[in-house]
C-alpha cells in the first residue's frame, strides 16, 4: 500500500505529469474498476422499468420520428416537447430504434455514461497526480449513492456530469500546454450540457474560468483570449439548437415544453433558468405567478409549511441555507465525504502554495475545490425547484478533490502537521458516516459503529510518533481510513441496487428521519390524513406510509401522502393506473387493448392531461399520447380552440379522465377548460378505474 501511494514520488507536487507507457498495475487497477463499476451498475437494472416515465415516453417517440428526435418531443406526433434540450434523449432512442423498447435500451446507454464518467475523472486525475490517485477518484466516484442512482435511471444528469468532466479533462490540458484547441473543444463540452441541461452546466464554468487565468500559460491577455474563444465555442456548439427552434415556424414544430409562450429562450431563462434560483417557476407546480393550484391544494391540506408561500423559507422544496447539503433529504446521497475533500483540498493548497504558478496539480485542486464550493453554495441557497438527485453534480468535484488532496498530503506525511491533517480526515469521514447512517436506525445498525472504530484506528495509525516513511503501520492506516471512508457509501449503493426507482423524484438509499419530499419544511409525514383514503404498505399503488411510491421502496417518495388509488373532491389523484403529477400511468390490458383498437386512423390515440399520466399509455401502446400541459399540466397546449380542431378532424381517439385537479393545474389553465369542454360534450365510460371519453362520439 505504502510503495503504491508513494509513486510518483514526494517531489511530484512541482513534477511535470508522468507521460511513461502505462504499466501492468495500472492496467489491471484501470479495468477492475471500470469492470466492477459496469457490473455494479448493471446488476438488477431492469427492477427500475422505464424509470422516469415522462422521459422514456420522448425516448419511444424520438425513437419512431426524426422530427421527435430532433426537439426531444414527448409523443411522435410532435405537441409539445420535454422540459428541457434534447441531447440527453438522443442515444436511447437511437438504441430503441435499434433493440427495441426495453427497460435496458433505456438505461444501458445510461450506465455507459456512467462508466464513461468514471473513466474521464481516472484520467483527469491521474495525470497530475498519479495512477493510484486517479483510481481513488474514481472509486469514490461510482460508490457516491446519488451517483449509482442516476447512472442506472435515465433523467438528463449523467450526461451532464460527463460533460461536465470532460469540459474539466479539456481545461486542464490547456493549462498544461497553452494551445488554444483545448479551450475549444472546453466550449463545445460545456455547449452540449447546455443541450443537455440547459442552465445548470454553467455551475462548472466559474472554476475552469478561475484556473485557467490563475494558472495557464502565456500572459493574461491572452489567456483571456483563450477564454473568449471558448465562449464562442460554446455559443456555436450550443447556439445552433436554439437558433434551428427559434427559426423553425411554431406551427410547424411542438410546443416547447416548461414555457408560458412557446419559446426556448422563456424556458431557459425561466422556467429552467432564474426561476430556479429565485423561485419564481412560471408554469411550476409550485412559486411564481400563473404556477396552478398544486401548492395551494397541499398548504390547504396542512401538507406543506410555513406562511406565505408553502414549505416555508425553502418554499415546498426544502429548507435553503448553508447547510442544506447535509439535510436528511440530501445527507445519504452526497455528504458522506465533503467536509474531508475539504480539508484535504486546502492543506494539498498549502503544501503546493510555492509550486510554479503554472502548476498543474495546484490548477487541479484549484478546480475541483471551486466547482464543489460553487455548486454547493447554488445549490444550498436556491429557492425554486430542487430535488435531491442534482447533487449527482458534486460527486466529481468530491472525488476529485479528496483523492488528489489526499495523496499529495500522503507524499509530504514526514510532516507532523501532514499526518494531524490525514488523522483528521480520518476521523472526520468516521464522523460523518456515523451522524448519516444513524438517520436510518434499522439500516445495518452495526455499520456505524465499524466505521467509526475502524476511523479512529486509522487515525492513530497515521499519527504514530517516528514512524518510518516506507514502514507498514501508515499504509495499513491508509487502507483502513479508504475502507471505512467508503463503508457507508456503498451500503447505500448496495441498498439502491436493491430497490425499484421509477418516477420523477427518486432518491438512493434507505429511508431516513426527517427526509422526504422537501425535507425539512416540505411535505409533512401524514399531511393529507384520511382524506384520500387509507394508506398502503410501502411500494403499493399511491403514495405509501413512509413515503413509499408505486415500484419504490420506503423514503422515495412523500412521506405519509395517503394510499390507495382514490380521489378527493377537487380530483387529485394519489397513484394508481391514470398515473399523477410525479407517477406514470400503469394501464390495464383492457386499457392498452382499446387505445391500439383501429389506432392507426388517428393521429393521436388519446389525450391526457399531464405528461406522466400520458406517458404510460403511450409506452404500453407505442403510438402518440397527447400530454395536454406538458409535465406540469399547466403549459397552454394545446388550447382549447386547437384541440376542438383536432377533435372536428378526427385526430384524437379518446379522452381520459381524471388524475389532475379537476383536469388542470388551476382553474384558468386551458387543461381545466379542455377537461371541462370534453366532460359536457362527450359520455363518460370507466375502463377500470380510469375514466374515458370517446371523442368521435359526442353526445348529440
Amino acid at each position: 500500500m505504502t510503495s503504491l501511494l508513494d509513486t510518483p514520488p514526494s517531489d511530484a507536487v512541482t513534477a511535470p505529469p508522468v507521460r511513461h507507457r502505462i504499466a501492468h498495475p495500472q492496467r489491471w487497477g484501470l479495468g477492475a474498476l471500470l469492470g466492477v463499476t459496469a457490473a455494479l451498475y448493471l446488476w438488477n437494472l431492469s427492477i427500475n422499468g422505464y424509470a422516469n416515465s415522462f422521459y422514456s415516453a420522448a425516448m419511444q417517440a424520438g425513437s419512431v420520428s426524426w422530427k421527435a428526435w430532433f426537439f426531444g418531443s414527448s409523443d411522435a406526433a410532435n405537441s409539445i416537447t420535454v422540459d428541457k434540450p434534447p441531447m440527453s434523449l438522443w442515444l436511447p432512442s437511437i438504441a430503441i430504434r435499434i433493440f427495441g423498447l426495453n427497460s435496458w435500451s433505456i438505461l444501458v446507454p445510461q450506465v455507459l455514461m456512467g462508466v464513461a464518467s468514471v473513466a474521464l475523472l481516472y484520467l483527469v486525475i491521474k495525470r497530475q497526480v498519479g495512477w493510484q490517485a486517479g483510481l481513488l477518484a474514481g472509486a469514490v466516484l461510482a460508490l457516491t449513492p446519488v451517483a449509482a442512482l442516476m447512472f442506472r435511471f435515465n433523467n438528463p444528469d449523467a450526461l451532464l456530469v460527463l460533460l461536465m468532466i470532460a469540459a474539466v479533462w479539456a481545461t486542464m490540458r490547456g493549462i498544461e500546454d497553452g494551445r488554444i484547441r483545448w479551450m475549444l473543444l472546453t466550449g463545445m463540452f460545456v455547449g452540449f450540457g447546455f443541450l443537455t441541461k440547459q442552465l445548470q452546466v454553467f455551475l462548472v464554468i466559474p472554476p475552469l474560468a478561475v484556473a485557467y487565468l490563475a494558472f495557464g500559460q502565456h500572459t493574461w491577455i491572452k489567456r483571456m483570449g483563450h477564454l473568449f474563444a471558448a465562449l464562442g465555442a460554446l455559443i456555436v456548439s450550443a447556439g445552433w439548437w436554439v437558433l434551428a427552434v427559434t427559426l423553425w415556424p411554431k406551427d410547424s414544430r411542438p410546443y416547447i415544453g416548461g414555457s408560458q409562450h412557446n419559446s426556448i429562450l422563456e424556458l431557459t431563462l425561466g422556467y429552467n433558468g432564474f426561476g430556479r434560483l429565485t423561485g419564481n417557476e412560471t408554469g411550476s407546480t409550485g412559486g411564481g405567478p400563473r404556477a396552478g393550484a398544486f401548492a395551494e391544494f397541499l398548504s390547504s391540506r396542512g401538507a406543506v409549511g410555513g406562511p406565505g408561500r408553502p414549505g416555508g423559507r425553502g418554499g415546498m422544496w426544502g429548507e435553503t441555507g448553508f447547510f442544506r447539503m447535509f439535510q436528511p433529504e440530501q445527507g445519504g446521497q452526497i455528504a458522506w465525504l465533503i467536509p474531508t475533500a475539504l480539508l484535504l483540498g486546502v492543506a494539498a493548497v498549502v503544501l503546493t502554495w510555492r509550486a510554479p504558478r503554472t502548476s498543474p496539480i495546484r490548477a487541479l485542486i484549484v478546480v475541483m475545490g471551486v466547482w464543489l464550493l460553487t455548486t454547493a453554495a447554488v445549490f444550498s441557497y436556491m429557492s425554486g425547484i430542487f430535488h435531491s438527485y442534482y447533487t449527482i453534480a458534486l460527486a466529481p468535484a468530491i472525488a476529485g478533490l479528496l483523492a488528489a488532496g489526499g495523496v499529495v498530503c500522503w507524499r509530504q506525511r514526514e510532516l507532523l502537521w501532514v499526518r494531524a491533517v490525514l488523522a483528521a480526515a480520518s476521523v472526520t469521514t468516521g464522523v460523518m458516516a456515523y451522524l448519516l447512517l444513524n438517520r436510518s436506525p434499522d439500516f445495518v445498525p452495526w455499520l456505524r459503529w465499524v466505521v467509526v472504530v475502524g476511523a479512529v484506528i486509522a487515525a492513530v495509525g497515521l499519527l504514530v510518533p517516528g514512524v518510518r516513511r516506507t514502514g507498514p503501520v501508515t499504509g495499513v492506516a491508509a487502507a483502513v481510513a479508504i475502507i471505512a471512508g467508503l463503508a457507508g457509501p456503498t451500503a447505500y449503493v448496495v441498498d439502491t441496487l436493491h430497490t425499484s426507482k421509477q418516477g420523477s423524484i427518486i432518491t438512493a438509499g434507505p429511508q431516513v428521519n426527517g427526509g422526504g419530499f422537501g425535507g425539512p419544511g416540505g411535505l409533512r409525514r401524514g399531511a393529507f390524513g384520511p382524506r384520500l383514503g387509507p394508506g398502503v404498505g410501502p411500494g403499493q399503488n399511491g403514495f405509501g406510509p413512509g413515503g413509499a411510491v408505486p415500484g419504490q421502496g420506503p423514503g422515495q417518495g412523500i412521506p405519509g401522502a395517503a394510499g390507495t388509488p382514490v380521489q378527493n373532491q377537487r380530483g387529485f389523484t394519489a397513484g394508481g393506473p391514470g398515473g399523477n403529477l410525479l407517477m406514470g400511468s400503469r394501464p390495464t390490458a383492457e386499457m392498452v387493448s382499446l387505445l391500439e383498437r383501429n389506432s392507426g386512423s388517428y393521429t393521436w390515440v388519446a389525450a391526457a392531461v399531464g405528461s406522466n399520466e400520458a406517458s404510460g399509455y403511450q409506452l404500453a401502446t407505442q403510438k402518440p399520447v397527447m400530454p395536454i400541459g406538458g409535465f406540469n399540466g399547466s403549459d397552454p397546449s394545446p388550447t382549447l380552440a386547437q384541440f376542438q380542431k383536432y377533435v372536428r378532424e378526427g385526430k384524437i381517439h379518446y379522452f381520459i379522465g381524471g388524475g389532475r385537479l379537476g383536469g388542470g393545474m388551476n382553474a384558468q389553465s386551458t387543461a381545466t377548460a379542455i377537461s371541462e369542454w370534453v366532460q359536457a360534450n362527450y359520455s363518460a365510460i370507466t375502463v377500470g378505474s380510469v375514466t374515458l371519453y370517446d371523442l368521435t362520439a359526442p353526445v348529440t
